[in-house]
C-alpha cells in the first residue's frame, strides 16, 4: 500500500467531520468535529510514522494534530520540541493527548513537569499540574504534598478555568490517596467551593473536591 500524504489525510479527516460532534466539541473549547473512534481507526491503519506525524502537526489543524499524536514515537522528540508543541496546543483535547500520549512517555517528562508547573502561562501550567496529579497517584515519592496544598489553597480560587480544573484534580487526588492530608484537602475544597455547582449527570461523581474525595474513599472501603 502506498504511503498516505498529508493532503490525502487532510481530505480524509475532512470527510469524517460530523456537524453535531463539532457543536459539542466547541462547547468544550475544541475546534474539530471528527469522530475520535474513526480517527483512531485511521491511526491504526497508518501505524507509527514519526516524519508523517511531524508534518501533520505542522498543519496546525486540530484533527490532524490529534492524528499526529497517535502515530508519533514519543521518545523521538527533544525536550524543546515538546515544550514548543505544548505552547502551540491551545485546545483542550490536543493538549490532553499531547500530555498523556506523548509527554508522559518521554524521557523528558519529569523535567517538563517541573518547568510547566510554575509557568506564567496558565494553559502551560495546567499541563504541569495534570502531570503532578498523576505523580500523586503513581509516584508520590519526593513530592511535597503539604506544599502542593499550600499552592492550591492560595491560588485555585482565582485561577483561569483550565488551570483551576487541573489544580482541583490534584487536590482531590491528594485527599483520596493520603489519609494524613485528607482532612485538610476536604477543608480547602469546602472553603474555596470550586466547582461546587458544576452540573453533574446522574450516576456520575461530582468534580467538587469534597464530594469527589468522599465518594472515592467510600468506594475503596467497600472493595
Amino acid at each position: 500500500m502506498p504511503e498516505s500524504t498529508v493532503a490525502e489525510l487532510m481530505a480524509e479527516l475532512a470527510a469524517l467531520e460530523e456537524p453535531r460532534a463539532r457543536e459539542v466539541n466547541e462547547k468544550h473549547g475544541d475546534d474539530h468535529g471528527v469522530n475520535l473512534s474513526k480517527l483512531r481507526a485511521v491511526a491504526k491503519r497508518l501505524k507509527i510514522q514519526q516524519d508523517l506525524s511531524r508534518e501533520l502537526w505542522e498543519t496546525g489543524d486540530s484533527a490532524a494534530r490529534l492524528l499526529a499524536l497517535l502515530i508519533c514515537r514519543p521518545a523521538a522528540f527533544e525536550r524543546a520540541e515538546l515544550d514548543g508543541m505544548l505552547r502551540e496546543a491551545r485546545t483542550p483535547k490536543v493538549q490532553d493527548w499531547l500530555v498523556n500520549y506523548v509527554v508522559k512517555k518521554s524521557p523528558h517528562s519529569e523535567d517538563l513537569r517541573l518547568a510547566w508547573f510554575s509557568d506564567p502561562d496558565p494553559v502551560v501550567a495546567s499541563a504541569g499540574w495534570a502531570m503532578t496529579s498523576e505523580r500523586v497517584v503513581r509516584k508520590p515519592e519526593s513530592l511535597e504534598l503539604a506544599q502542593l496544598l499550600d499552592a492550591i489553597e492560595a491560588n485555585m480560587k482565582d485561577a483561569p478555568d483550565r488551570l483551576q480544573w487541573a489544580m482541583n484534580h490534584c487536590l482531590a487526588q491528594i485527599g483520596i490517596e493520603f489519609t494524613e492530608h485528607r482532612a485538610r484537602a476536604l477543608d480547602i475544597g469546602e472553603r474555596l467551593e470550586v466547582l461546587k455547582d458544576y452540573p453533574t449527570p446522574p450516576n456520575c461523581t461530582s468534580p467538587f473536591a469534597p464530594a469527589w474525595i468522599n465518594e472515592m474513599v467510600r468506594r475503596k472501603a467497600v472493595k
